[in-house]
């Protein structure tokens, strides 16, 4: 094969992958939040991420999952893990520097390079031009 002369268009396949976790009693899970599974007593529980190590972030959640009046496992919550666009920190944002480098979260939905404190959210993908988001692809 030669190298391109012009511009073509390449059949993609979508890495999306879903999968389904059980949700910890009194949270609420909503649309589009870093999914965090916590490990307690020996049940490991889905809930939103916060600043915090011990966490294995998973994806976004797909729907939003109301567990607020249920018991833990009560409800289960669909998340994906695809590249996703997240807020970026104000104090210690990731930039394009950062490109390849692990982030970290500080909510459930906004990622830091700082690591202290924190659990890893997945890895840089790139910095959106026009908005300065950061995009992140998850590794668990």
């Amino acid at each position: 094969m030669t190298a391109l002369q012009a511009a073509r268009a390449p059949d993609k396949r979508s890495q999306t992958r879903v999968r389904q976790f059980k949700v910890a009693a009194g949270v609420v899970i909503w649309q589009g939040a870093l999914v965090a599974l916590v490990t307690a007593s020996g049940v490991t529980l889905a809930q939103p991420a916060v600043a915090a190590t011990g966490q294995t972030i998973v994806g976004l959640a797909m729907f939003t999952a109301d567990n607020r009046t249920g018991a833990a496992g009560a409800i289960a919550v669909n998340v994906a893990n695809d590249a996703a666009q997240m807020n970026n920190d104000t104090v210690n944002p990731v930039t394009a520097a950062n490109i390849g480098a692990t982030v970290y979260a500080i909510d459930d939905n906004t990622v830091s390079i700082l690591a202290t404190g924190r659990s890893a959210a997945g890895t840089l993908f790139e910095i959106d031009p026009a908005s300065g988001l950061p995009w992140i692809k998850f590794t668990s």
